[in-house]
């Protein structure tokens, strides 16, 4: 009887212990977290981990036509790489490419956010026309362009011809020496909204109070920015051109709608070849190594951008006060972006000197001191927003003319586009094009494909990321740290090294040529974005409003579905309709696992308008405006809430 007293009071003492032993081993929320990203981890292990690691093996293979075989090459594939003509120039225009993309884009970028950052006319109305190239679908924006370029129909060589610039009409995508530098052009267009959005947030948190004390001290423009607001933008700058640099290292949209890769292979990327031997020829094993071949630089990018991204968390929450290896690089970059923004600014700095010298001379020749301004400072307030405005209007034009251009075009009759007939207005603007694309063409169909596989994609994408990201911000357990930076990877991890793999895992799934194949794989970008910015926002949820909830014996789920979502409110409608956009927009995936015509959506549908050297531009441009509306009004709508995302979740998150 003793006994069995003596057992049965030691029951609870072993049961909690038992209890507290995994708590310790798994963290006291273990159970829940393990449960809310279990979703997000099988997606991640199923359809971006096991394809990756498949197909390092199969780069490792090639395929024999002749027998039909599959043979084991060990690193040929590789090491064949360096010697291949193809390979080489695709590398060469792959690193040209990006380095005068990320150049133009960061000098004009900054220009932009610095005018915008300041006393401006109609700021509002400015900043949204300069995002507006952010939101448009790539499909579009290489349609638009192509047909601007287009040397008998398009408005680029009157433009030019007219204001004396050239005697005769140039092919600039036909043209070898020419077709690299016009989509660099177009990669800049498309590109410059990020980085304004991006800078210019980071310019709002500069210290006001240390531009007035060096503007006291007699300051000018140009040495307030170089030594007050450019070392306040370190981070945002080499944050926002790592990010760049992954996504315009690894374009093939773009280049691949406007030429192809050609003419004589001066526009072919890696991704481009990558594609084309895998894809157009089947030959996975040696497309996988061109594709992978990129993966080191990738790998060290991903590890310091990682670094950079979740260097202001671990600072914020005391884990580490000494200078760490994300410091180190941060002096490093920081001194080598002031040596590149003393070379790019010199002729800058040169103009500024050069007219403090003509205003010295102006006043000296009024009769006024060397020092005394020529103007009351009420005139130069009036004056500097209308000047600030001139400064931005080169830009607006080079901005704003593709979308005017898609909307003329659109309204032109069939015979005013061949004929030539008013370039730059409809005369008279008609709806016939719009007729003949719903009419003559699948359009309709391919309006209904991309909205239930974005909307089905967006679903699952956003409510797997709350769960996950709630987890992960909230929840103690063994693993969280880890699971975060494998997000972050993922979030970076460039859409031309899984699209291989990607396919390969599909078709053995007997997915290739189905909506399913999209909506299963859209969450591979869709959903680590959307976790990494929601995290931001419930950290920024007060936690004593959980801990409360928990005191009155709610449980996490309860807190979770009835507190903190609400709350979230406005951060779930961010991720949605950026996810959304993504998923409307997308059309790298889509190209490559869809081939029936009536499963496309729009991105492919208006691709395969093209057939051959026929473009019908009329029908072209009407379906581009029609394409791009609905992501411009979701845009409209909730701007405020997409740029809040994009600056608080994602860099900083």
């Amino acid at each position: 009887m003793d006994d069995r007293m003596t057992l049965a009071a030691g029951s609870p003492r072993r049961h909690v212990s038992g209890k507290k032993r995994f708590q310790n081993l798994f963290g006291p929320d273990w159970k829940v977290g393990y449960l809310f990203v279990l979703p997000m981890v099988l997606i991640m292990a199923l359809l971006i981990f096991w394809p990756f690691v498949s197909a390092i093996f199969i780069s490792t293979t090639s395929f024999n036509f002749l027998t039909g075989e599959t043979n084991d090459v060990g690193l040929r594939n590789y090491q064949r790489l360096w010697t291949n003509s193809d390979f080489l120039l695709a590398m060469q225009n792959t690193l040209v490419f990006t380095f005068w993309s990320l150049l133009l884009k960061f000098f004009v970028g900054m220009s932009v956010a610095l005018i915008l950052n300041s006393r401006l006319p109609f700021r509002s109305l400015l900043s949204g026309i300069m995002l507006l190239p952010w939101i448009v679908p790539e499909i579009v924006t290489a349609l638009a362009w192509k047909s601007i370029y287009d040397p008998m129909f398009g408005g680029l060589n009157p433009i030019l011809q007219g204001a004396g610039i050239i005697d005769r009409p140039l092919g600039w995508l036909s043209d070898p020496n020419m077709a690299m530098g016009s989509i660099i052009s177009v990669n800049v267009w498309k590109g410059i909204p990020f980085f304004v959005l991006l800078l210019l947030a980071g310019l709002k948190a500069v210290d006001r109070e240390q531009i007035e004390a060096a503007q006291v001290d007699g300051a000018t423009a140009v040495e307030r920015f170089r030594h007050v607001t450019l070392p306040s933008l370190r981070y945002v700058i080499v944050v926002t051109l790592l990010l760049s640099f992954i996504s315009t290292f690894n374009q093939f949209g773009l280049p691949f709608l406007m030429t192809g890769g050609g003419p004589s292979g001066a526009t072919k990327l890696y991704s481009i070849l990558a594609y084309e031997k895998a894809i157009g020829s089947l030959q996975y094993g040696p497309g996988i190594a061109i594709a992978f071949s990129v993966a080191p630089l990738m790998a060290v990018l991903i590890w310091l951008l990682a670094r950079f991204m979740r260097h202001d968390d671990k600072r914020d929450g005391g884990v580490d006060a000494r200078p760490g290896i994300a410091d180190r690089i941060v002096t490093i970059s920081g001194k080598g972006i002031n040596l590149v923004l003393d070379i790019v600014f010199w002729p800058i700095q040169l103009l500024f000197a050069g007219f403090e010298v003509l205003v010295r001379q102006l006043r000296r020749a009024r009769g006024r001191p060397a020092k005394q301004p020529l103007t009351s400072t009420a005139t130069r307030k009036v004056v500097g927003p209308w000047l600030r405005a001139s400064l931005l209007l080169p830009v607006l034009l080079f901005v704003a003319f593709p979308f005017y251009w898609i909307i003329t075009t659109s309204l032109k009759t069939t015979d005013q586009i061949s004929q030539r007939r008013s370039i730059f207005w409809p005369e008279p603007a008609t709806l016939e094009q719009y007729r003949s694309l719903v009419q003559d063409t699948p359009f309709l169909t391919w309006l209904l494909n991309s909205a239930l596989v974005s909307a089905a994609a967006t679903l699952i994408s956003v409510g797997l990321a709350s769960l996950a990201a709630y987890a992960l911000s909230r929840l103690r357990f063994r693993g969280a740290g880890l699971l975060t930076t494998l997000l972050l990877i993922t979030y970076l991890l460039p859409g031309t090294l899984l699209f291989i793999p990607l396919y390969q895992t599909l078709n053995a799934m007997g997915l290739i040529n189905s909506h399913a194949a999209l909506i299963v794989t859209y969450p591979t970008f869709l959903l680590p974005f959307a976790t990494w910015v929601l995290m931001g926002y419930f950290r920024s949820i007060p936690v004593e409003l959980e801990e409360a909830a928990l005191i009155d014996g709610a449980s996490r789920f309860y807190i979770f579905w009835r507190i903190t979502l609400p709350l979230a409110a406005p951060a779930i409608l961010s991720v949605t309709l950026f996810a959304f956009t993504n998923a409307w927009n997308e059309f790298l995936f889509a190209f490559v696992f869809i081939t029936s015509e009536s499963l496309r959506t729009l991105p492919i549908g208006l691709q395969s308008l093209v057939v051959g050297d026929i473009l019908p531009w009329g029908k072209l441009m009407a379906a581009s405006l029609l394409t791009a509306v609905p992501v411009a009004v979701l845009y409209i709508y909730a701007q405020r809430f997409l740029a809040e995302g994009l600056t608080v979740g994602a860099v900083k998150g």
